[in-house]
């Protein structure tokens, strides 16, 4: 049977939708049914097999979509596997060493019972919403960190262990 996996995601300005569907054609490269959904347009999970849930980060919080989405779907994600990636760091660091999630995204996968995350570098260029992600460009702390290699390594480990469970 062919894991069938949602991949929701928090995004205000389409760096984090990017990551998504970038783990989702993974997880189709790989073997799974894959499709990627922004996380406030999800209503139920009982098509899916397992969940991979991205959030953008924000002053030190989690996308407020992706976190509803954890509270809203508990219940239905604690009997699921469920792994998480941030993106956000606006320099290599993520490139260059594990970044744990923030804490209260800990708490959540602790709660849930996730099974892995990763942080992922962010994007912020010209024409980004918000007046902190406009001035953050001005002042010429913006760009484009995302490494896709590593996020695809990431997402070849996740589809890995969901068809493990499938078996």
């Amino acid at each position: 049977m062919t894991a069938k996996v949602l991949v929701a995601y928090g995004s205000t300005n389409g760096s984090t939708a990017q990551i998504a569907e970038a783990v989702a054609a993974v997880l189709r490269k790989e073997g799974c049914t894959a499709e990627a959904l922004p996380a406030a347009a999800v209503v139920r999970l009982t098509d899916y097999d397992a969940v991979v849930v991205g959030g953008g980060l924000y002053a030190g919080r989690w996308h407020r979509d992706a976190r509803r989405f954890l509270r809203r779907h508990g219940t239905a994600l604690a009997g699921r596997p469920l792994y998480v990636f941030s993106s956000g760091p606006l320099d290599p660091s993520a490139s260059e060493r594990d970044i744990p999630p923030v804490p209260g995204l800990r708490r959540a996968m602790d709660r849930l019972n996730a099974r892995g995350h990763a942080t992922f570098g962010g994007c912020l260029e010209e024409g980004a919403k918000g007046r902190i992600a406009r001035m953050i460009v001005r002042n010429g702390k913006g760009g484009d960190f995302r490494d896709f290699g590593r996020i695809e390594e990431w997402a070849a480990q996740v589809a890995e262990e969901v068809a493990g469970k499938q078996d």
